[in-house]
């Protein structure tokens, strides 16, 4: 069974830092891209960075510069390390496999349950 469990969330202030961990289980991990994405309240679903099994990575144009993504195939991990946070980063932060080795991830299926982040003084 496809698992994927977020963590590292949390009450962050404006200009703060925070590390969002994601450990898939369930399936050969180093075989596809992993998508983070967000959903903040009253806004779509947004995707935010993906990385593909050999470390290409791309970002929105509204994390670009201040988050980075990385991954361990060897503990199927994938991290996304933000910083400079903005009140506009609040949402709950999902990891999802995509259905691809691609960076551009076309569709992504399974997700995590999700772990929030407040950016707020």
């Amino acid at each position: 069974q496809v698992q994927l469990v977020e963590s590292g969330g949390g009450l962050v202030q404006p200009g703060g830092s925070a590390r969002l961990s994601c450990v898939a289980s369930g399936f050969t991990f180093s075989r596809y891209s992993i998508i983070w994405v967000r959903k903040a309240p009253g806004k779509d679903l947004e995707r935010v960075s993906t990385i593909t099994p050999g470390g290409t990575v791309g970002y929105s144009s509204a994390v670009k510069g201040r988050f980075t993504i990385s991954r361990s195939n060897g503990q199927d991990a994938v991290y996304l390390q933000m910083r400079n946070l903005k009140p506009e980063d609040t949402g709950v932060y999902y990891c999802a496999k995509c259905n691809s080795d691609l960076v551009t991830c076309e569709y992504f299926d399974v997700r995590g349950p999700g772990t929030q982040v407040t950016v707020s003084s």
